[in-house]
């Protein structure tokens, strides 16, 4: 008989970027219920103590490290602190993110698009390159990119977010095949529209969230936890023959209306 997958992740330890709430929040619960230490980063200790402590209540072990991705010191310090724990990282989910512009691309500033490349490409940059040596010593590992539906197709308002998320789909391609020999799966999960604070002015707003939901064939936006299972799959050895893909979860908006 052959073998069934398996999502195990005990005895595994996973990073994950952005934990202190949303979709970073989601996939580290399901990480330590599914067995994993969980390393809890984002900039404010106070919002991944929380996390933490929510974790440890259900049984579960994470270790909270505020840090900026865009700081490479506060990078190679939280790698440092994690393997000092934890003794080596296995998995990585690069997921901290942000967006300080919102409206027609030629109204971003400079400082808007140096904010959101540095964070959203050159962090999930830092915080693989910090890792990988560690997943070579241990035999392999996994990094899971959260890039976005704004990677694949236009997005109202959010034009250099989208810029940035069309790097991070490549960087996620070009780091698949360069690692693929040192046995790391690199793959990304491509989200729709999620009900987070950082999509706030987007179901905020009566008239954008209206012309959101009419590109959605199911109609609405997903909760954090929807994306988990993905997750799950492509940290586990379920996923040891899946490499350089994007997991779209949209609830069907990049196929659109078109046949309805």
């Amino acid at each position: 008989m052959s073998k069934q997958p398996d999502f195990d992740l005990t005895g595994k330890v996973a990073l994950v970027t952005g934990a202190s709430r949303g979709i970073g929040q989601a996939i580290a619960e399901a990480y330590a219920a599914a067995g994993a230490k969980v390393v809890l980063a984002s900039r404010k200790q106070a919002a991944l103590d929380e996390v933490a402590e929510l974790i440890s209540s259900k049984g579960g072990e994470a270790l909270p490290i505020a840090a900026h991705t865009g700081d490479d010191a506060a990078i190679n310090e939280l790698v440092a602190k994690a393997t000092e724990a934890f003794g080596g990282i296995d998995i990585v989910v690069n997921n901290a993110a942000t967006n300080p512009h919102f409206g027609p691309m030629l109204t971003a500033e400079e400082s808007h698009w140096d904010k959101i490349l540095d964070v959203n490409v050159k962090g999930y940059f830092r915080v693989a390159k910090g890792c990988v040596p560690s997943m070579r010593a241990r035999g392999g590992g996994k990094i899971i990119n959260i890039a976005s539906i704004a990677g694949l197709a236009p997005q109202p308002g959010m034009g250099v977010y989208c810029v940035s998320k069309v790097a991070v789909l490549m960087m996620t391609e070009v780091l698949a095949a360069e690692l693929a020999a040192d046995n790391i799966q690199v793959n990304a999960i491509a989200p729709g529209f999620i009900k987070t604070k950082f999509s706030a002015a987007i179901w905020s707003n009566p008239q954008l969230n209206e012309m959101v939901m009419k590109q959605i064939p199911q109609g609405r936006m997903a909760a954090p936890e929807e994306l988990t299972g993905m997750a799950l799959y492509l940290a586990s050895d379920a996923s040891s023959f899946t490499t350089g893909a994007t997991m779209l979860i949209d609830g069907g908006q990049f196929i659109g209306n078109s046949i309805q």
